[in-house]
């Protein structure tokens, strides 16, 4: 794909809706109906929009492409590691408060925040010399 064709946030913004669209069929479709209740599905719409945050960026700027040079296997575990972060800090959140009364879209944004912070603390951790400055590398 051609990188120049759009900015940085066009890229952002066709992948973000095309994740809240899978996660909202996969919501609609098999989660709700079957296993989750309503109020916790933000949590698969978190999870599917996390890597597209991470890797749209990793992507475009030309001073990660080193990362790309990773084995296929480092680059899969990076994304479970992203996917699981979201997850598990989106549903944190969620489980701690779903039952205090606050609005849901507050709920749903604070469960963004955790679970972006968290698939984007586990990301770092996983590659810390790729957001290191080049007066540290």
């Amino acid at each position: 794909m051609d990188k120049e064709r759009l900015p940085r946030w066009g890229w952002l913004l066709i992948g973000l809706f095309l994740a809240a669209l899978v996660a909202n069929l996969l919501n609609l479709v098999v989660l709700v109906p079957t296993v989750f209740p309503e109020a916790y599905r933000s949590i698969t719409v978190i999870t599917t929009m996390s890597p597209v945050l991470i890797y749209v960026g990793v992507w475009y700027d030309e001073d990660r492409q080193g990362y790309w040079r990773h084995s296929r296997a480092r680059i899969i575990g990076d994304v479970l590691y992203v996917v699981a972060g979201a997850a598990i800090g989106s549903a944190i959140v969620l489980v701690a408060l779903v039952d205090r009364g606050l609005p849901p879209f507050l709920l749903d944004v604070l469960a963004m925040g955790a679970g972006f912070l968290l698939s984007w603390g586990l990301f770092w951790w996983r590659n810390p010399d790729l957001y290191s400055s080049d007066d540290e590398r």
